[in-house]
């Protein structure tokens, strides 16, 4: 039968010609005209597949999925003042948003004060500003911690942010343990591909290994790393690299604990992943599947976890704001939209949705609502979320989810014969790797071989944009003003005994979560406490990779 659809195939096509002389994914994966059980030879349900959270976990992590309730709706925001971000927050609340997820300006992800020199021109830019706690206590004021989950997009800084939260807590009357949410705490793909580092990769490293046995201890419920592949995606990488580079980093995390004396299952459970969504729908739940599957492999195979909470790749997932284009914003909608389907198919733990103006300014009241509306559209109309992974079993989706596992798996091979990801990192592969599928990509939208639409095809006039959302300048006056307010009402004595004693313990072994602690509560500001451990750890100069 084959033989005769391909004589009639053949004849059509030599009529009709097709749209392309080849379909590739945006990882070039070649899209056959279409897919049979000689696609996914020797196929083993029980090996490749299973069932809902259970090994291989490749049909998602939890026994009930979407059924039990919905992937949380975690919108991202965060801008100006904590004042400002705070309204926000209660705004995202009312309309229905199931967890926070805070943005912070650039100075507060290096660890600068609204006051240094260095942040001159970027506070409250494109997050909130944090100088202390008591930034920190007003950008969560009348949110009851112990109801809503937060997570905190920063990596640097994250165990000052971590203790500003618990510290919040405190004064709350809810006690850490009692505390969810997740620290991103990535620091390799900074390293890779974002830039907001501080410490040389050693000394992160410690940080991080602080905070997963601190946690263990005294915050359990604290998902203490989101491990991103968002960030690797937004700087080029294509689907596969995304999948690799990711749980390579994850690798090298575990390893370091390992390395620190920590036992794989006493924190591996709480290690959570971050991932994009592109616009190649099916590209993406593939992506999403392999991703579980590839991780409960490592931690089986490599790390010998015994807990099967160990094994299991929990992650958040973001819209693509690569993806976003500032010409014909509206059809962001859309695209935002076919991604947000994806990750739900794809079976996403929690979920933000990029709004439709996010191209040419931080997202108005408007754009946000549209936004997370759109989630509640997909969970609620799509009937989508009603049935847990919903394309298995298809011949395309299945065959992709291989190949998408076993190019992850040669990279990571790569990675290993190169000494681990920071010796990849040092000798700048990943980097190089990122930087040639992105110039790939950018050649294909100028060839036209790849058409976006409003951009490089269906193009027309637009008038200027109106209404955005714009940080006025005077949000730096004021934040320097208060910050200055604080540091005149602090007892100063405290804040610098409590700054002197996390220097010394820097020059120690000893776990630095608790002195920077202290320093929090003593109102020691973000700048001050970075400053400390810089004394000694130094601070991390870029190699450029080209």
């Amino acid at each position: 039968m084959y033989d005769k659809w391909k004589e009639l195939y053949d004849k059509t096509v030599s009529k009709f010609p097709e749209r392309k002389k080849t379909f590739k994914t945006t990882s070039g994966y070649e899209i056959k005209p279409f897919y049979t059980p000689e696609d996914i030879p020797g196929f083993d349900y029980e090996k490749k597949l299973g069932y809902p959270g259970l090994a291989p976990l490749t049909r998602g992590v939890q026994p009930t999925m979407y059924r039990g309730r919905f992937w949380t709706m975690r919108q991202y925001a965060g801008f100006a003042t904590a004042e400002e971000s705070n309204k926000r927050y209660r705004y995202l609340l009312e309309q229905g948003t199931t967890g926070l997820s805070v943005a912070f300006d650039l100075p507060t992800q290096i660890g600068y004060d609204s006051d240094d020199p260095m942040s001159a021109g970027e506070v409250g830019k494109v997050g909130v500003a944090i100088d202390s706690l008591a930034d920190v206590e007003t950008l969560f004021k009348e949110i009851p911690l112990d109801k809503v989950s937060t997570s905190m997009t920063i990596n640097a800084t994250a165990s000052y942010l971590l203790a500003c939260y618990i510290a919040v807590g405190e004064k709350q009357g809810v006690p850490s343990a009692k505390l969810s949410g997740t620290i991103q705490n990535d620091i390799l793909k900074e390293y890779i591909a974002r830039g907001t580092y501080r410490f040389p990769p050693a000394q992160s490293m410690r940080l991080i290994t602080d905070i997963f046995s601190f946690c263990k201890d005294n915050v359990p419920m604290w998902n203490t790393i989101s491990i991103s592949g968002y960030h690797i995606r937004e700087a080029g990488s294509d689907a596969v690299q995304e999948v690799a580079f990711t749980l390579a980093d994850g690798i090298a995390y575990v390893e370091a604990a390992i390395k620190a004396g920590l036992d794989v299952d006493d924190f591996a459970g709480r290690l959570s992943f971050f991932f994009n969504c592109h616009n190649n729908f099916l590209e993406e739940i593939s992506k999403f599947r392999a991703a579980r599957r590839m991780w409960a492999k490592i931690m089986t195979e490599r790390f010998g976890a015994k807990k099967a909470k160990s094994t299991m790749l929990r992650f958040h997932t973001q819209t693509a704001g690569c993806t976003l284009t500032a010409q014909q914003p509206q059809n962001n909608i859309v695209r935002v939209a076919l991604q947000t389907l994806a990750a739900c198919m794809g079976g996403t733990q929690s979920l933000h949705t990029n709004s439709f103006d996010e191209a040419l300014a931080l997202p108005t009241e408007d754009s946000v609502r549209i936004a997370l509306r759109t989630q509640q559209i997909v969970a609620n109309e799509s009937g989508a979320a009603d049935t847990i992974d919903p394309l298995a079993g298809s011949y395309m989706v299945e065959a992709m989810t291989d190949d998408i596992e076993k190019r992850a798996f040669d990279y990571i091979g790569k990675i290993d014969d190169l000494g681990g990801m920071m010796r990849a990192i040092e000798q700048g592969y990943v980097q190089k790797e990122i930087q040639n599928s992105a110039y790939e990509y950018q050649r294909a939208i100028e060839k036209k071989e790849m058409i976006i639409v409003g951009v490089n095809e269906y193009v027309i006039k637009e008038p200027a944009p109106t209404g955005l959302l714009k940080i006025d300048a005077s949000v730096e006056k004021s934040q320097k003003e208060k910050l200055a307010a604080m540091k005149a009402s602090r007892d100063n004595l405290a804040t610098a005994k409590a700054l002197e004693e996390l220097t010394a313990a820097a020059k120690t072994n000893e776990n630095l979560m608790p002195k920077i602690l202290n320093a929090v509560k003593s109102y020691a500001t973000l700048g001050e406490t970075i400053n400390a451990m810089k004394s000694v750890f130094g601070e991390y100069k870029e190699n450029i990779v080209l």
